[in-house]
């Protein structure tokens, strides 16, 4: 009977280190310390003044910059957000920022302000459509509006393989991903 017993002590050592392993990767601690988060003053302030959900700002931010404020894109993109420096000069005018504020768009708070407001838009635009916000968001919204008055894509999540763009369909889906991640590392938090 020793015999037996001392056989089936690696297997049973081993499968316990599993679930050990198994409850770390599944501990909300874990993952915040995968996706930290960066200014989170800032994203608390601008989503709460735009009334734009957190949750996606955090999602965009990841997939566009990875938190890394002064990243600039080949195309001219700036910032945690990538923001066009056309589009900021429309949303300073628009949603009635000082000017400066467009020329500064490396600054975190300059560019969540921007970035919330521009997203708080999409989602009005889009009748709270997340899909068609997040399309908007990389590929512009005439694009989306266009996509959907064609019927080439109805702004469902089901219909996302539809989106034309191969470049937006992927973007959504990161997004997507991210979102529902952040969502449950942070619960509550926001």
């Amino acid at each position: 009977m020793m015999f037996k017993l001392k056989r089936y002590r690696k297997p049973i050592f081993f499968f316990f280190l599993l679930f050990l392993v198994f409850l770390a990767i599944n501990s909300r601690a874990i993952w915040k310390f995968m996706y930290p988060i960066k200014y989170e003053k800032q994203i608390k302030v601008y989503t709460s003044e735009f009334r734009v959900d957190p949750y996606l700002v955090l999602a965009i931010i990841q997939v566009e910059t990875r938190f890394q404020k002064d990243k600039q894109s080949a195309k001219g993109a700036i910032g945690l957000m990538q923001i066009m420096p056309d589009t900021a000069k429309w949303i300073a005018e628009k949603g009635g920022f000082p000017p400066h504020m467009a020329k500064n768009l490396h600054q975190p708070d300059n560019n969540i302000a921007f970035g919330s407001w521009y997203l708080a838009q999409m989602h009005q635009r889009f009748n709270g459509n997340i899909y068609a916000t997040i399309a908007a968001y990389n590929a512009g919204p005439r694009n989306v509006e266009k996509w959907m008055q064609q019927g080439l894509w109805d702004g469902s999540f089901e219909q996302l393989n539809r989106i034309p763009f191969g470049e937006t369909r992927h973007y959504v889906q990161r997004v997507l991903h991210f979102y529902e991640r952040y969502q449950w590392i942070y619960k509550d938090e926001f």
